[in-house]
């Protein structure tokens, strides 16, 4: 009796999974195909751009943006001066303080005339599609979102129904006004990677680019907004009773409004953003490369065609003479890994490898599959460091965040080349997500960021290296004092639990 009816219920459990579990997106609802504006030369930026780049032989421009409230800054500031057009791309957005400011500004935008194009990934997006539907009723705001889950019964059933295509994301994050300047970089809109979150900082990076590098930029964002992946947010109204967009607006909580204000005067009171409001900023004249792999890798079984990005990267690291630094957050080598990081040192070049700690890591199980390959690293020849969770202050400088996380993804090849982007170096963003980046050919810029870069590197950072007896260790210098550590530093018992669980995982999908 009791065997008829677990099979009954194993049965009816997976009648449901396939029957619920199997809805999927709209990709069919009809959208109108849209292109970048590419009369906006008479703009505000068109002019300064245009000036600047005739002054420096046609060059593009790049700025580097280490501090999250200069890169919040340069975003709003962005938007203020826009005239024609906004193009935003990211992975994710969550209803916090970075969220509502960026809708808000954006709105402010769309209601001088500005057209908005705003694409967003859907998997980790945590604002409700009620906010994006009201956002959306603006005419000259238009949301779409990238390879949607089916809103029809159990999101966690509709992704694992569809999940051949559903596992597959754009990870790819652009920011481009009146197709003139862009921000490129690891930041989604969320409050921990502008310094926003009290108990978390994300070191993390953007570059600014403007020239001709930011029309290709956008041309990049065409390919994924006119794709059938990206779904327009209208395909989700579903009879929703929404409030129209002006008593939206009207009914917004004074003190929501008023701490907006308030960030948004922070972020454009910067010691940076005076000097880029005051045009006191130096840009760096520079050749470009915008590299993406093409949303069509998401439908296809990944090979060497689709892995556009960091087949050029490779491409580019290969040729390094004297000196590789990398800096990523969630970094699995692979055996194949091992093996390309191992020639380049074998034909004499250093490399710098720096990644997450256990106890910086906020994803546990890719740090799992990464400790497995510590070792590997190390006898390759690479130089090998981790975050200090404990190793950033707040602006204030007088106490620490809780936690410091890794989210730069740069790679400096002998002090000439950069590239910054979304791309970890992990299976994931190799064969399975989306990325994009720039590759940047400057000898000056690469330089001043490496010199600065090496500076700082041992205030947070641990070393890690091998004893005598071939076992890990981790040293650090701590106000002037040297540590070692023999085991994950840093991490409290469940944590290395949790790494520990984690190995069951399977590296493929992290």
């Amino acid at each position: 009796m009791i065997n008829k009816l677990f099979s009954r219920s194993f049965l009816f459990l997976i009648f449901v999974f396939f029957v619920t579990g199997c809805a999927t997106a709209p990709v069919n609802f009809p959208k109108q195909h849209s292109e970048a504006i590419s009369d906006t030369s008479e703009t505000r930026l068109g002019k300064v751009v245009a000036e600047w780049t005739e002054a420096h032989a046609g060059k593009s421009g790049f700025y580097p943006l280490f501090e999250g409230m200069d890169a919040l800054g340069v975003r709003l500031a962005l938007i203020d001066r826009a005239e024609k057009t906004i193009d935003a791309q990211y992975f994710l957005m969550k209803p916090d303080s970075t969220g509502y400011l960026f809708a808000m500004k954006l709105l402010e935008a769309a209601n001088r005339g500005v057209r908005v194009r705003f694409l967003l990934d859907d998997i980790f997006t945590t604002v409700k599609d009620d906010g994006l539907l009201l956002l959306n009723q603006h005419p000259n705001i238009e949301i779409r979102l990238f390879n949607p889950i089916s809103r029809a019964g159990s999101f966690y059933l509709n992704y694992l129904g569809d999940f051949k295509v559903a596992n597959r994301r754009m990870h790819n994050k652009t920011f481009t006004v009146d197709n003139q300047v862009s921000v490129v970089g690891g930041r989604n809109i969320a409050d921990e990677y502008f310094g926003l979150d009290k108990n978390t900082k994300f070191r993390d990076a953007d570059m600014i680019a403007f020239g001709s590098v930011a029309k290709d930029i956008s041309k990049t964002f065409d390919r994924f907004w006119n794709h059938k992946l990206a779904i327009p947010m209208e395909a989700f109204e579903n009879k929703k009773n929404l409030p129209d967009l002006t008593t939206a607006e009207a009914d917004l909580d004074k003190n929501i409004v008023a701490a907006n204000h308030s960030i948004y005067k922070q972020a454009l009171s910067s010691p940076l953003m005076q000097d880029l409001l005051d045009n006191r900023v130096k840009f760096f004249p520079s050749d470009g490369k915008v590299i993406t792999d093409d949303p069509e890798k998401l439908l296809n079984e990944v090979s060497s065609d689709h892995k556009i990005l960091v087949t050029a990267l490779a491409k580019t690291v290969n040729d390094a003479k004297s000196e590789v630094v990398v800096v990523n957050p969630y970094f699995i080598p692979r055996k194949t890994g091992i093996e390309f990081w191992k020639n380049i040192v074998d034909k004499g070049a250093r490399v710098v490898v720096v990644t997450n700690s256990l106890a910086s890591n906020n994803h546990v199980p890719v740090h799992t599959a990464y400790a497995r390959y510590r070792h590997d690293l190390i006898d390759a020849g690479v130089e090998l460091y981790e975050i200090r969770v404990d190793s950033s202050k707040k602006p204030t400088g007088e106490t620490g965040y809780d936690s410091v996380t890794l989210h730069t993804k740069a790679i400096l090849i002998d002090r000439q080349h950069l590239f910054i982007g979304s791309l970890n170096l992990d299976p994931r963003s190799i064969d399975i997500n989306t990325e994009m980046g720039l590759i940047i050919d400057n000898v000056t810029l690469s330089t001043e960021i490496a010199e600065q870069f090496f500076t700082v590197l041992p205030t947070f950072t641990y070393r890690v290296t091998k004893n005598d007896q071939g076992y890990l260790r981790w040293t650090a210098t701590i106000d002037g004092k040297e540590f070692v550590e023999t085991s994950e530093p840093q991490a409290s018992s469940w944590l290395k639990l949790k790494a520990f669980i984690s190995r069951i995982l399977p590296e493929g999908q992290l």
